[in-house]
C-alpha cells in the first residue's frame, strides 16, 4: 500500500520505514497514557498551563523517539519470523533493503538523540533513573513472544511506563494512591489493544512459532477483551476519584467505554483489516480521557 513514504528518497525510505513514520498510531499508543499522567498530574498540584504544555510537549517528542526506536529493535529481533508473516515480510530487514550492521547503527543513533534531548530538558533525577528503567523494559519486550503467549502484557508494561515518567516529571514524587492504578488500567488497556493487533497474524504466528494472547483468547476473545476493558475503565475511574477529578474527566471516561464497546461489538476477529481498524480505533477511545482531564485542567 503506498505511503508519503514513497515520495522520500530512496535511501532514506527503509530507515523511515523502520521507524513506522507512516503508522504513528504506535507512538500514540505510548503518548497516550504519558498525557494522563502529566494532565491529571498538573491538575492537582495547580501547576502552571504553560509547564504543563511543555512537558506535553517534551514527552511527545519521546514518545515519538522511543516509539521508533522500539520498532527498530523489533525489527531487528524478528527478522527471520517477519519472513514468514504475510503481513511482515516486506519490513526492510526481512526484505534485506538495511543490514542488521546499518539497523545497530540507525538504533544506537535514535537512543543517542533520545538521551541527548532527555538531558537537555533538564528532568529531575527521579525521572532519569525512571526513564532508564523504562528502556531495559522496552529492550526486553521483542524477545517475549518466543517465550510467552503473553507478550501483550509486557508491552502494557513498557508503553505506559509513561504514566510513571510523567507524574514524577511534574512533581517529582509518585502518588502511588493515582498513578498504580492508572498504570494497571493502562497495562489491561494495551492487552486489549494489542490483542486485537495480533488477531491480524494468529495464523501466520502458529505456522512461524510466535506466541500471542490472540493464541491463548483464541475464538472467543469478546468476553475477555469485555472483562479487560472493565478492569482498564473501572481502574482508570478509580486514579481520577483518587486525584480528585471533576465532570470533565468522568464525562471522558463514558466516551471512553462507549467507544470500546463499538470497536469490541464491530471488530471481526477473522479479518485481518477489521483487526487493524480495531486497533487504530482505540487510541482514540483513550484520548477520550485525555479530553477529559485536560476539560477539568482549563475550563
Amino acid at each position: 500500500m503506498p505511503s508519503f513514504i514513497d515520495s522520500f528518497p530512496r535511501p532514506m525510505q527503509p530507515y523511515m520505514n523502520l521507524m513506522r513514520l507512516d503508522k504513528p498510531v504506535g507512538a500514540a499508543f505510548l503518548y497516550v497514557p504519558t498525557m494522563w499522567s502529566i494532565i491529571m498530574s498538573s491538575y492537582s498540584q495547580h501547576v502552571p498551563i504553560q509547564q504543563t504544555v511543555w512537558y506535553l510537549g517534551l514527552f511527545l517528542v519521546g514518545s515519538v523517539l522511543m516509539r521508533s526506536a522500539c520498532t527498530t529493535l523489533n525489527d531487528m529481533a524478528d527478522r527471520e519470523f517477519d519472513k514468514a508473516v504475510e503481513r511482515c515480510k516486506n519490513r526492510p530487514l526481512a526484505r534485506g533493503d538495511v543490514s542488521m550492521t546499518q539497523a545497530w547503527i540507525f538504533l544506537i543513533g535514535q537512543l543517542a538523540f533520545g538521551l541527548a534531548i532527555l538531558l537537555a530538558a533538564e528532568l529531575n533525577y527521579n525521572s532519569l533513573l525512571l526513564g532508564v528503567a523504562g528502556l531495559g523494559i522496552n529492550i526486553v519486550y521483542p524477545f517475549m513472544k518466543r517465550i510467552t503467549y503473553w507478550p501483550q502484557l509486557i508491552l502494557g508494561f513498557a508503553f505506559n511506563w509513561g504514566i510513571v515518567i510523567g507524574w514524577c516529571a511534574v512533581t517529582n514524587t509518585l502518588d502511588l494512591n493515582v498513578v498504580l492504578p492508572m498504570y494497571i488500567g493502562g497495562i489491561a488497556w494495551t492487552l486489549v489493544y494489542d490483542s486485537i493487533y495480533a488477531y491480524q497474524d494468529k495464523k501466520d504466528d502458529v505456522k512461524a512459532g510466535v506466541k500471542s494472547t490472540a493464541l491463548v483468547f483464541g475464538e472467543r476473545p469478546i468476553p475477555i477483551l469485555v472483562a479487560l476493558t472493565l478492569v482498564f475503565l473501572g481502574l482508570s475511574t478509580y486514579a481520577g476519584y483518587q486525584n480528585g477529578q471533576g465532570f470533565w474527566y468522568y464525562l471522558g471516561m463514558v466516551f471512553c467505554a462507549l467507544h470500546h464497546a463499538r470497536i469490541i461489538q464491530r471488530t471481526d476477529f477473522d479479518d485481518p483489516k477489521s483487526c487493524w481498524d480495531g486497533f487504530a480505533g482505540s487510541a482514540y477511545a483513550g484520548m477520550w480521557i485525555t479530553a477529559g482531564a485536560l476539560g477539568d485542567l482549563i475550563l
